[in-house]
């Protein structure tokens, strides 16, 4: 390909696999470069009860930004709080929205999860450096692994793949705290302290606190009560 250049890119993105939802279901479309935290804010206010200003301080994020797109209704300063919120990426940005998914979970509690892997495709036209030299144009068809991620306030058909109960994550964080309280982690263990002095170690013997005693050597007190026994 050291002859050709791509020109252009044309990403066909999947179709929602969840069939049924309300027309206002905001759906965010993470991609690499999208900033988490206008994602979150964005996907908050669509369902937790706190008042938002219209316009500029409303919270969702430019497509510039975070590349958010929302399905159904246009913003408006006194909209109903949505039961559901989708999350969806491919290629690079599937492990960011699996990180905004986990923390909506922990802001809003009782969250029922649905997730699906699927694939999207990607165009890629490559274009010849020399069209002189006889090249053609050539198109390259890529799949890429595609994720999408139902939070719903309302109960979903447990039987489906890829569902899961809310408070299933509540258990884990109270293990790990509960070790850390212990101290499971770090490096030392609770209850654990170092020794001090350690005198029978350095001195060479004694319980003095660590001064070793040369055989053969007499203190002062011993010498002078020989000299006055002699």
């Amino acid at each position: 390909m050291e002859n050709y250049s791509k020109a252009q890119t044309v990403e066909q993105p999947s179709v929602c696999p969840f069939p049924g939802l309300p027309a206002d279901t905001p759906e965010v479309r993470v991609k690499d470069g999208s900033k988490i935290r206008n994602l979150l804010r964005y996907a908050l206010s669509r369902m937790e009860a706190k008042p938002q200003a219209a316009g500029v301080g409303d919270g969702r994020p430019t497509p510039e930004e975070g590349g958010v797109a929302e399905v159904g209704q246009k913003e408006a300063p006194g909209r109903l709080l949505c039961q559901h919120v989708i999350f969806t990426a491919s290629g690079k940005g599937v492990s960011k929205a699996i990180t905004c998914a986990e923390i909506v979970k922990r802001r809003v509690k009782g969250l029922h999860q649905l997730t699906r892997l699927l694939y999207s495709t990607v165009n890629e036209v490559w274009e010849p450096l020399e069209p002189a030299a006889g090249l053609d144009s050539l198109t390259v068809s890529r799949n890429l692994p595609a994720i999408w991620i139902l939070l719903s306030k309302e109960p979903l058909d447990c039987s489906q793949p890829g569902y899961q109960a809310p408070g299933r994550y509540d258990a884990l964080w109270a293990q790990s705290a509960s070790r850390e309280e212990g101290g499971g982690f770090t490096g030392q263990r609770a209850g654990h302290r170092r020794k001090r002095g350690g005198g029978a170690a350095r001195g060479g013997g004694g319980g003095g606190g660590g001064r070793g005693k040369v055989p053969g050597c007499q203190t002062g007190r011993a010498r002078d009560g020989a000299k006055g026994q002699s």
